[in-house]
């Protein structure tokens, strides 16, 4: 599927180093790529309606930031996002709105984009749909099923009689397969069980052999999208929702990458099952780091579709705000904190930016040429903040103690290009 325009992203002199993330499963900070080999990053996209919000935003925003600091570093890179462009809330959405499934899809996935390279994100090399991957999705069903990993629930509202769909069998693969339950989100079972309650999952299933086994595949229903597949066991239908990036992050990046990134709401069940479903078909750990961004608020509450107290990117676009500052206001908190979007924040980060933007007036006029070799420090302070688990807040600040202060042009110069390489940021 199409991404959107990559930007310009200037040179520096010199090289920086791959940051250290925390990596959620483990709690500790780990590096996130050898600098020796293909630095890979697989970040969950989005499920094509109501995109884009300043929770997405501020999820590829840090995952951006990441991708910037490998290149900084020279590494070879290779990223990937998928499309959940079918599954159950896209459809509820469509059925409510009147609207076609695939021309919501469509259009919010185009809106995506549109927002994404007014940002200055850089995009993904493989930006895949789910829809085009069912081929692989239902191979990698098979296989599971073929390991005895994956068993079959009764289905009784099936369009086709005794069709049934297929679940993840977590006691087999524990016992066939190095993951074990907990193992990538690093939560107790209790706090799994509620999360899969709240997130997607069905416990209450009937057939099921545990509650937190998750669905891999749907059979097909009245009035539901499906598709045929070559396997007669598995049968017509659609994926379910963790075994789709399993598939996708694994035929795009190989066996095991080096980052698995996404919203602090994947931790539990979708990347724990996604891994699970990746190591049971490969023997292989998933991910190295998993890392997460933390929730956006607004109005007190989560920011959440549910709720609709959404914060749009295009709305504020739309409203006159520069991507900038938009940018800008979502990089000054810290990636995995829980934070609150308020009214005016778009306004005060412009204020910063123009700031910003009138010292580099500034020392062009007053300082024209001069030597660059002053702001090495500045660039070396901002790798050091990116490479400490990409602290922005901590690398905008040191733009602060820059600007407020007059240096020659070239310097200054110099110091616009480390902001606008390594945060996206252009004056």
């Amino acid at each position: 599927m199409r991404s959107w325009t990559r930007p310009v992203i200037p040179s520096l002199p010199g090289r920086g180093t791959p940051p250290r993330l925390h990596d959620d499963a483990s709690g500790r900070f780990l590096d996130s790529a050898d600098p020796a080999a293909r630095a890979t990053l697989y970040v969950c996209g989005i499920t094509p309606y109501d995109a884009t919000h300043i929770g997405h935003a501020a999820t590829y925003l840090a995952f951006d930031t990441l991708l910037r600091s490998w290149l900084d570093a020279g590494l070879e890179v290779a990223y990937t996002q998928n499309i959940t462009d079918v599954d159950d809330p896209l459809l509820e959405r469509a059925a409510a709105t009147g609207v076609d499934w695939q021309e919501l899809a469509t259009s919010q996935i185009e809106l995506f984009r549109t927002d994404m390279a007014a940002l200055g994100v850089v995009p993904p090399d493989a930006y895949v749909g789910v829809t085009e991957t069912i081929g692989s999705i239902a191979q990698a069903v098979d296989e599971l099923r073929a390991r005895g990993i994956a068993y079959e629930v009764p289905t009784p509202d099936a369009l086709t009689p005794d069709a049934t769909d297929w679940y993840f069998d977590i006691a087999a693969a524990e016992r066939a397969t190095p993951w074990v339950l907990g193992s990538e989100s690093g939560l107790d079972r209790a706090t799994m069980s509620r999360l899969f309650a709240e997130r997607g999952g069905d416990p209450a299933r009937a057939g099921k052999r545990d509650p937190l086994d998750p669905l891999l595949w749907r059979v097909e229903r009245a009035g539901e999208p499906a598709w045929d597949t070559s396997f007669e066991e598995i049968g017509r239908g659609r994926p379910g929702w963790h075994i789709e990036c399993s598939v996708i992050a694994r035929e795009t990046l190989g066996d095991t990458i080096c980052v698995q990134g996404g919203g602090g709401d994947l931790v539990f069940p979708h990347h724990e099952f996604s891994a699970a479903h990746a190591t049971a078909l490969t023997d292989e750990r998933f991910a190295r780091v998993n890392a997460h961004g933390g929730l956006v608020a607004f109005d007190g509450e989560k920011m959440s579709k549910s709720l609709g107290n959404l914060v749009l990117v295009s709305q504020l676009r739309a409203a006159g705000v520069e991507p900038a500052a938009v940018r800008l206001a979502v990089l000054a908190h810290p990636y995995r904190d829980d934070w609150e979007w308020h009214r005016g924040d778009e306004l005060l980060a412009a204020e910063r930016l123009a700031g910003w933007r009138a010292a580099a007036a500034r020392d062009a006029e007053e300082a024209p040429g001069g030597d660059a070799d002053e702001a090495l420090a500045l660039l070396d302070r901002v790798r050091s903040r990116l490479h400490d688990d990409l602290d922005t807040p901590g690398a905008l600040e040191a733009f602060d103690a820059w600007f407020d202060e007059p240096h020659p042009e070239a310097a200054t110069a110099l110091a616009a290009d480390a902001l606008d390489a390594l945060l996206g940021i252009r004056l």
